[in-house]
């Protein structure tokens, strides 16, 4: 399971003196190529941080712009997914999205429901610190209505609680642009992920540099707090 902060479309637009849509523009055409390589290089689970729940606070145009965005590609590339045997897995706060864009993401999960190729996991209107609140609630109804003891309450109740339930954690979580924080992707999840940040910026990712990022997760001993382990 790989997981992908795609950070840098701004960033790449700027330094071209192109407006930021241009930006995530080519990001999206990043996209495509990620999971193209994604596919050829055997991994199971891919997931994409693709609109934050922070992302809202952006200027309302670009906005606009990333949302008209992922609804072009969902309508463009959904039948090639699907056709590729790739299952889509949205992850993220559904409420409050306008009807057409839920209807859209509903749309994404249904088709490809019983695909067992690749599973992408995009990571919509996603934060990791809201989605363990939205856990944490779901947990504390079941105990007010007696459905769970809170004594019997471990880490597998708040894994099924998740948004992620049934995705295993991350493996490696690869970040773009040369920023090295999380950013409140997958905190929980990426406990013992291996981290790798890369200098290019997301419009510039390419099969080389995902097979870069493979090369140095490989060649890394993974302990999960015991013996040392290759990873792999």
């Amino acid at each position: 399971h790989v997981a992908i902060i795609m950070d840098g479309n701004g960033r790449w637009a700027a330094k071209r003196g192109l407006p930021r849509i241009e930006g995530h523009r080519r990001g999206v055409e990043a996209v495509r190529r990620t999971v193209r390589s994604a596919a050829e290089l055997g991994i199971r689970y891919l997931t994409l941080y693709s609109f934050s729940t922070e992302n809202w606070s952006r200027p309302a145009e670009e906005v606009a712009d990333l949302m008209a965005l992922l609804k072009r590609f969902i309508r463009n590339d959904l039948a090639e997914l699907h056709a590729h045997n790739i299952r889509v897995r949205v992850i993220g706060d559904r409420e409050g999205l306008r009807p057409d864009l839920l209807a859209l993401l509903n749309e994404a999960e249904d088709l490809t429901r019983g695909n067992s190729g690749l599973v992408l996991v995009v990571a919509f209107n996603y934060g990791g610190r809201q989605e363990i609140a939205r856990a944490v609630r779901a947990i504390a109804r079941a105990v007010k209505e007696g459905r769970l003891d809170p004594e019997a309450i471990d880490v597998g109740t708040i894994d099924r609680a998740l948004d992620t339930d049934g995705i295993p954690d991350p493996d490696l979580v690869i970040r773009t642009s040369g920023e090295q924080r999380l950013s409140n992707f997958l905190p929980w999840q990426s406990a013992y992920s291996e981290f790798v940040f890369l200098p290019d910026l997301w419009p510039d990712f390419d099969h080389a540099a995902f097979k870069t990022a493979i090369d140095q997760y490989v060649g890394r001993e993974r302990r999960f707090g015991g013996l040392s382990a290759k990873a792999g």
